[in-house]
């Protein structure tokens, strides 16, 4: 690994905030904006995969690249100051800073609008890299040389394996702990509080030994 002996990646949506709120209200926008009904109460239980996707299941395919940038325009206004941080967060990456490596954010979202989320809630990354999903989320973590990526939907497990990093699953996004194992995560936490613990215990045994650290009772119940 170049410069530094650890560099964790860790997913955006519900796993280090909880965007809904203010994808709920972004959505809400572009429907009374555009008169087409967006059901964004269901919206907000499909995040994860790129915003195109939802766009197309409310608005036909020609449309779908217009809508998609208006729904990006209206995003910062509406959408950063209701989203909160997920618990844990700040301790996540304070932690891999603490321990001399770097924390990078690797997301679907619109690369902008990942930063804007970052700058108000004072969560400090060494990297923000976005428009990635699933397996594409490998070629950021690659380039940054990352060991780890941490996220919580099956296409963040399959990024990270894609990568060939550990993938490290919290059961806080719209995939369950059930599903999260069955595509092959490689730990899988309840939550980010239970990270820094994790992470220290993998860097004490060599940052090989805990991938088969068994999950918590929280992440199977």
């Amino acid at each position: 690994m170049a410069a530094y002996p650890l560099t964790v990646g860790f997913d955006l949506d519900m796993t280090l905030i909880d965007s809904r709120p203010g994808i709920k209200a972004a959505y809400e926008v572009l429907s009374a904006r555009t008169g087409t009904h967006v059901d964004a109460d269901a919206a907000v239980t499909r995040l994860g995969p790129p915003l195109e996707e939802e766009i197309r299941r409310w608005f036909p395919a020609e449309r779908v690249a217009e809508i998609s940038a208006q729904y990006r325009a209206l995003y910062p206004e509406y959408a950063i100051t209701p989203t909160p941080a997920l618990p844990g967060a700040h301790e996540a990456i304070s932690a891999v800073q603490a321990a001399g490596g770097r924390a990078i954010v690797v997301t679907a979202k619109y690369e902008p609008n990942a930063k804007l989320h970052l700058a108000h809630l004072g969560l400090e990354p060494d990297a923000v890299i976005g428009s990635l999903w699933a397996e594409a989320k490998a070629e950021a973590l690659r380039d940054h040389d990352a060991t780890v990526y941490v996220g919580d939907h099956t296409g963040d497990v399959r990024g990270a394996h894609t990568a060939t990093a550990l993938s490290v699953a919290v059961a806080t996004g719209p995939c369950d702990a059930a599903e999260l194992r069955a595509a092959g995560a490689d730990v899988l936490l309840a939550d980010l509080t239970e990270f820094p613990a994790w992470l220290a215990g993998y860097l004490a045994e060599g940052a090989g030994g805990a991938d088969g650290a068994e999950p918590s009772a929280a992440a199977t119940a």
